[in-house]
């Protein structure tokens, strides 16, 4: 397929006021809000068919419907501003947000779902790129880009991080969606109160001339989304939360296939998985920490890092609901903070993946009001912004979730055919989860790592299968859907018919 790059032209910018006049107050950057200032602008969209309207119709109908929406988020109309005394507030001054028209004329919704990986051109499909939160004292805090397809629109939202966080992001494009196909009043209100742990008396001193982002914007990186079906995902967590149904089936049915020496490795490997299971609390691992470690996993081979090298795996994890007194489910603004989990790359590799998602389960479970409370007060003790990025080249962060309703934005002609982001805080180990569109417990993997790292993971036994592959079980041979993801674990031996790896007996490692 030919280069799409560079085939977005855009014709118009326009100002969008709120239909109402703001009477909301000042509100001060939290302890969650701060650190994002060096972060660029969330860049977050939904790609759709062609609506029924003309691209003047259109663009004149969703600047309409945004102006009422603002009225509902008065500060995505606002600016920041900073006090003599060093405090950072979201003025609610009604100063206006963007709209941008943009058209690529050229390039098909198929264009941007085909091929292995994303198309550069979805970049194209974002205002403000490369905007550093902190320029939303000169900027406005959101921008609504709308591109014309050949054949669909693309509406993408760039907003400024240090104001929002996904969960408020999200609230924001659904009431968008809601009043767009006519909705009177918004299904949820957004919550401005600033009184819980983290609005701090701390200040955050920033460089002249603002913060910059912390990593490598310039860096090779390749995208490419990575789906897991319902199915897939929760065989997946049956094997990491000790469930043994399908293994027993597996050594009753490929005897004839396996020699004994690997039948013998099987049940040994089964047996010390109970023992590991009985000593454990009975704490049951969710679906996404099963799909993270499994991740983990894939990423730590392909980097082929010292067995003694440390690695981590960051969790932005929501603090809405783990607070007490808990804050409201729509609290507007950054309510997240980042939750680590370090074992060495042997650690990693020579356990089994049940290993590493209890280690994951274990960080989460541990992130309680007492430890939020601790965040807030290391961060108070030494404000500063947050550092995105690997710097050791050891780090894998996973941001967004599953659980957002993205495919909920139904702006009058239908859901969304895909969810796609922009180029924004963007580096080798970023992964976003989001949502299937089939909903129903699938989920995508937006996975952004070095070109070699992907390649490693794109030919990794355990983490993903070829067009065809033949599998030991029930069914002892099925075909596989092209590029289909799958994974092994102690319930699956898959035999790989790759060339580059010639024939071979893939198996978990012990």
């Amino acid at each position: 397929m030919p280069s799409l790059e560079n085939s977005v032209t855009v014709i118009s910018t326009n100002k969008v006021f709120p239909d109402k006049k703001s009477t909301l107050a000042d509100l001060k950057l939290s302890v969650s809000d701060l650190p994002m200032l060096s972060c660029h602008y969330i860049q977050k969209g939904c790609l759709f068919t062609r609506p029924h309207l003309t691209p003047h119709e259109l663009l004149s109908h969703l600047e309409h419907s945004l102006s009422l929406t603002l009225s509902h988020f008065p500060p995505l109309a606002g600016r920041l501003s900073t006090s003599e005394d060093g405090h950072v507030f979201l003025s609610c001054n009604d100063a206006g947000a963007d709209i941008v028209f943009a058209e690529a004329k050229s390039v098909r919704v198929g264009d941007v779902m085909a091929g292995v990986d994303v198309p550069g051109v979805v970049k194209e499909f974002f205002s403000y790129d490369r905007a550093v939160s902190y320029e939303g004292h000169n900027r406005p805090i959101l921008a609504v880009q709308v591109t014309e397809l050949n054949d669909g629109v693309f509406i993408g939202c760039s907003v400024n991080h240090a104001v929002v966080d996904g969960t408020s992001l999200w609230n924001f494009v659904n009431t968008f969606a809601e009043v767009s196909r006519g909705a009177e009043n918004a299904t949820r209100q957004p919550d401005f109160t600033r009184e819980s742990v983290l609005i701090s008396p701390a200040v955050l001193k920033v460089p002249r001339g603002g913060p910059k982002v912390t990593f490598d914007e310039n860096a090779p990186l390749r995208e490419r989304i990575f789906s897991f079906t319902r199915e897939q995902i929760l065989e997946l967590k049956a094997m990491v939360n000790g469930e043994r149904n399908g293994v027993e089936v597996l050594g009753k049915q490929s005897n004839d296939k396996l020699n004994g020496k690997l039948t013998e490795m099987l049940e040994s490997l089964l047996d010390r998985n109970d023992a590991v299971s009985k000593t454990e609390s009975k704490r049951e691992i969710s679906s996404f920490q099963s799909l993270c470690a499994l991740l983990w996993r894939a990423i730590t081979r392909a980097r082929n890092l010292p067995s003694a090298k440390t690695t981590t795996f960051r969790m932005a994890v929501n603090v809405r609901h783990r607070l007490s007194p808990k804050l409201n489910p729509e609290y507007f603004g950054n309510a997240i903070q980042s939750v680590p989990t370090f074992a060495t790359a042997g650690e990693v590799l020579s356990r089994d993946i049940r290993w590493t998602a209890d280690q994951l389960n274990r960080s989460v479970a541990a992130h309680g009001d007492e430890r939020i409370r601790e965040v807030v007060a290391d961060w108070e003790a030494n404000p500063r912004c947050f550092p995105l990025g690997n710097a050791d080249g050891a780090s894998v962060t996973m941001g967004s979730s599953p659980r957002f309703p993205m495919y909920e934005n139904d702006f009058g002609w239908g859901k969304p055919v895909a969810v796609r982001s922009g180029r924004a805080n963007k580096f080798d180990g970023k992964i976003s989860a989001f949502p299937g569109r089939d909903g129903n417990g699938s989920v995508d993997l937006e996975v952004v790592i070095a070109p070699e790292t992907m390649a490693g993971i794109e030919c990794d036994g355990e983490f993903m299968r070829e067009k065809e592959s033949t599998i030991f079980g029930n069914d002892i041979t099925k075909k596989m859907q092209k590029k289909s993801l799958s994974f092994l674990s102690s319930s699956h031996i898959i035999w790989k018919p790759n060339t580059q790896f010639k024939k071979r007996w893939a198996y978990p490692t012990p």
